[in-house]
């Protein structure tokens, strides 16, 4: 089976089924970015600084189920193809959420993250699936398909999540259950196979699933050790959204579920603009390396504005500067995926996922315990933007690696089985 471009036939039809699981998977995250660490703090009895180092916890735990279940979940989509995997995945979110609905105190919510770490991998699997399907002078578009998905996801979730919030504490979980649920049912009857036989790695090696063996991936070929770096530092800068920024925005502005699901949605529409007018024609006109950058220094520029912002008004005037940062996945992947060969694509997108892993594990430590230390010493201190100072900082870092290592490669055939 050879590629064609994602405007062809049924490769663009496998790539519509693939954007639309992304959506109803990225919808039911999103409901949680506003209920989760406000529920951890109603169990706490209303403390920020005890919700924060909660969510340390949380978080962590997190990132290490998927430092380790990631490289397994990506070989595993390479040898057996990715439907199953997505599959898997997204069955195994749905009744993560239900055990979550009726966690009756902290250490239930606990034990579901840790669930929810083993499986939350349909997005990176989809990832590979999107490099099944196009070409690799199409891959960034389709990518930045991806990202649209992501960016309508985090449009409407967090709203969602805020008004189920004022309705019922335990309802957002009910939902996304229900939307996971019926993600599960339409991949099921929908969804194909995007990976033939012909293509698939010839056995499951364990050497290679587990996380440094993952890992060796990005020693193997010239270039991508440098540019997982730079998604590494992006990975990491990132968790300061998840880590801090609920409680951030409820601390320094007063605003409530409600108010913080909307900004979100802000967010999240500006993201849509620029994944769907945007990155086709930057990357056109500055290729994939030229939109890396411009990506990464406007995620710099917005986040110093979010740190430094006194006034909601103020740290409104950022969403459109860090809405560009949606160029990042798209350049980024884009350069990574030309460097290895097509039955490698799962494994690369596991090695990219156990990154995130570890970025999962140090970003809550690295925001949060900053983020409850300005809290305690406001009076004093007055910096409760300090987590989004360090984040900027590391996205300064990544864009400065990039721009001496994001250099363009050709292409890899098919490696033989």
């Amino acid at each position: 089976m050879t590629n064609t471009q994602i405007t062809g036939g049924k490769r663009q039809a496998a790539l519509g089924f693939i954007f639309v699981t992304a959506i109803m998977d990225v919808l039911s995250l999103g409901v949680m970015i506003p209920v989760l660490p406000n529920l951890v703090k109603a169990f706490g009895g209303g403390d920020t600084a005890a919700a924060a180092d909660w969510n340390v916890l949380f978080a962590t735990t997190w990132g290490v189920m998927q430092f380790f279940c990631s490289p397994i979940l990506g070989l595993m989509s390479d040898r057996f193809g990715r439907r199953p995997v997505i599959l898997t995945s997204i069955f195994g979110l749905g009744v993560d959420f239900l055990f979550m609905a009726f966690a009756p105190n902290l250490w239930w919510l606990f034990v579901g993250r840790i669930f929810n770490g083993m499986t939350a991998a349909s997005f990176a699997t989809a990832g590979a699936y999107v490099a099944d399907v196009t070409t690799p002078e199409n891959r960034a578009k389709g990518f930045g398909l991806m990202g649209a998905a992501f960016g309508i996801g985090f449009t409407f979730g967090p709203a969602l999540g805020g008004w189920l919030w004022n309705v019922d504490h335990r309802a957002p979980f009910l939902v996304c259950a229900a939307l996971a649920l019926c993600n599960w049912l339409y991949g099921f009857f929908v969804l194909p196979e995007s990976l033939p036989p012909e293509r698939r790695q010839p056995r499951f090696d364990w050497k290679k699933a587990n996380p440094l063996g993952s890992l060796q991936l990005l020693r193997r070929h010239p270039g991508l050790l440098g540019l997982a770096g730079v998604g590494f530092l992006f990975q990491l800068a990132h968790n300061v959204l998840p880590s801090v920024f609920v409680l951030y925005m409820g601390f320094r502005y007063n605003w409530g579920p409600d108010t913080v699901g909307l900004t979100l949605m802000a967010s999240g529409i500006s993201s849509i603009i620029i994944q769907g007018l945007v990155v086709g024609p930057a990357v056109r006109k500055l290729g994939e390396r030229g939109a890396l950058l411009v990506g990464l220094f406007s995620g710099f520029a917005g986040f110093t504005i979010y740190a430094l912002a006194p006034t909601g008004l103020v740290y409104l005037c950022g969403l459109p500067i860090f809405a560009f940062s949606g160029l990042i996945q798209p350049g980024l992947q884009g350069l990574m995926t030309r460097r290895v060969a097509p039955n490698e694509q799962g494994q690369l997108q596991g090695a990219n996922a156990a990154l995130m892993g570890i970025a999962s594990m140090i970003g809550p430590s690295l925001f949060l315990l900053p983020f409850a230390f300005a809290v305690r010493h406001d009076a004093t201190l007055h910096m409760p933007g300090l987590p989004v100072l360090i984040a900027a900082s590391l996205m300064l870092m990544a864009t400065l690696l990039a721009w001496a290592k994001a250099k363009p490669a050709p292409t890899l055939e098919p490696q033989a089985a």
